[in-house]
């Protein structure tokens, strides 16, 4: 599981750059910032690796030029790159979406072991972070140009200034204050920013799979927001999704039961996913599908429930706790 790093601090790094001998020290020491970035761009776990290698291979052929000029600031200088990279990958992304299968969703990135809660005065700066990479706030930033996109990620996310953000994107500080505001007002228009008590969570999730599987339909109209939606993605290579959203808790309901009786062996293994407790299904040692739930604010309803299903987004997972 990849949590953002803790924001940089501005102003460029004291010391010499980085010679060939220790370029692969320094790439990996900002490994786990980078992929958080463009993760958080691109939504695709195999595509940010993808970019991390193009960046790993801009940084390497940097420092195999003897006449090279120094680089003052490493870490800027890869997020510069890998920030840009992240943005060209997105046109790729979307001609693959134009033939996608049904309703796609990020690929989830699973931890097989609950992350210890920090101390009390980290919390609330732990809680923005680990939302940041929430499938629920992955599925807005979607919504958004991939400009837009960037700003918010860079200075929402990461505590970038302006003036940073403008210069790793090549545009003017005004034109990165302008996206800034209208991602953010998007954003909060559709994700008002809240977070579930993490064992709250767990304990709503539970009781869903239970009612799911259980075929207790009034246990599960309970548990779910009258304006509920149920995202499915299985890229058109799994029986676990619709081609479409599905919207209102009855019709979620039913057709959640209703598909949960005829997938009978199936196990569940609850898990980390994307910062928030969640579910993988397997069937036998295979993980069949990965559940993530949306608790609306202010309370235990489920407002939106994530099932990717989709194979090539299900990453290797051991079925034991």
């Amino acid at each position: 599981m990849y949590e953002p790093a803790p924001a940089p601090r501005p102003g460029p790094e004291p010391g010499p750059g980085p010679g060939p001998g220790d370029a692969t020290e320094v790439f990996v020491d900002h490994r786990e910032l980078l992929f958080s970035l463009v993760y958080n761009m691109l939504g695709s776990v195999t595509d940010t690796e993808d970019v991390l290698q193009e960046t790993w291979l801009s940084w390497t052929a940097r420092h195999e030029t003897s006449d090279a000029e120094r680089i003052e600031s490493p870490r800027a200088y890869l997020v510069r790159i890998a920030v840009n990279k992240a943005l060209s990958r997105r046109a790729d992304i979307s001609r693959r979406r134009e033939t996608y299968v049904g309703t796609w969703l990020p690929e989830p990135l699973v931890s097989t072991a609950d992350t210890p809660p920090p101390p009390d005065d980290e919390t609330a700066d732990r809680a923005e972070r680990a939302e940041s990479v929430s499938m629920a706030m992955l599925v807005v930033l979607e919504t958004l140009s991939p400009l837009e996109r960037a700003v918010f990620i860079l200075h929402e996310v990461f505590g970038y200034a302006h003036t940073e953000t403008a210069l790793i994107l090549g545009r003017s500080p005004a034109a990165v204050r302008q996206l800034a505001h209208r991602a953010r007002e998007h954003v909060q228009a559709r994700r008002p920013r809240h977070r579930p008590d993490p064992l709250l969570h767990r304990r709503v999730t539970e009781r869903f799979l239970d009612a799911v599987f259980g075929g207790d339909l009034a246990a599960l109209m309970r548990l779910l927001a009258p304006d509920v939606t149920l995202w499915a993605d299985g890229g058109g290579k799994s029986p676990a999704a619709g081609p479409h959203p599905v919207h209102g808790r009855d019709n979620v309901a039913r057709l959640l039961i209703s598909r949960a009786s005829h997938r009978e062996g199936l196990e569940i293994a609850y898990r980390q996913v994307n910062g928030d407790p969640a579910a993988v299904l397997f069937s036998g040692d295979t993980p069949f599908a990965v559940m993530v739930l949306d608790l609306a604010p202010g309370g235990e309803r489920i407002s939106d429930i994530y099932n990717v299903a989709n194979p090539d987004k299900l990453p290797p997972a051991e079925r034991e706790s």
